[in-house]
């Protein structure tokens, strides 16, 4: 049970940043994939670097490395880049965030963290069906790019 509401506590605070930040899911989910990406081959070397710098060794620093460098690009990104502007866009584009968000986290925080009980039924959903939520995920993300239109400077909208 205490895995799970890890888990839970995780999936409220990726809704909820993205959510309040009200920013668009397209950037987002390709900045997951980036952060992916990185995790996969900066988090070996990463973990080095905060070990020798007096953190303790192990699967807990491991877990909290690697889920911090899928993160990060993503959360840099919740501060600058085009937003919704109703509450359903919002209410979409921060779901899909954390599902695709906590999809990505499966791999770094499975390390550490089997939800038993109640949680374990959804985490076995997404470990089975890791590979089809981040390939939909990604799609809908480069489509939701897609429909974002960019904002006209004022200097471009003025008629001579």
């Amino acid at each position: 049970m205490g895995a799970s509401l890890v888990y839970i506590f995780i999936m409220a605070a990726l809704f909820a940043a993205a959510f309040v930040s009200k920013r668009r899911f397209g950037l987002l989910g390709l900045a997951l994939a980036a952060g992916s990406l990185l995790s996969g081959i900066w988090a070996v070397n990463a973990e080095l670097a905060v070990t020798t710098l007096g953190a303790p060794s192990g699967m807990l620093t491991a877990t909290v490395i690697s889920s911090a460098v899928v993160l990060l690009p993503a959360g840099l990104l919740l501060f600058h880049g085009y937003s919704y502007k109703n509450l359903i866009g919002r209410i979409i584009g921060a779901g899909l965030f954390t599902l695709l968000a906590i999809t990505f986290l499966i791999e770094p925080l499975g390390h550490l963290l089997i939800p038993q009980g109640f949680g374990a039924n959804l985490y076995e959903w997404l470990v089975s069906n890791q590979n089809m939520i981040i390939g939909v995920g990604l799609i809908l993300a480069v489509g939701d790019l897609f429909l974002t239109k960019p904002a006209h400077s004022a200097e471009k909208r003025r008629i001579h």
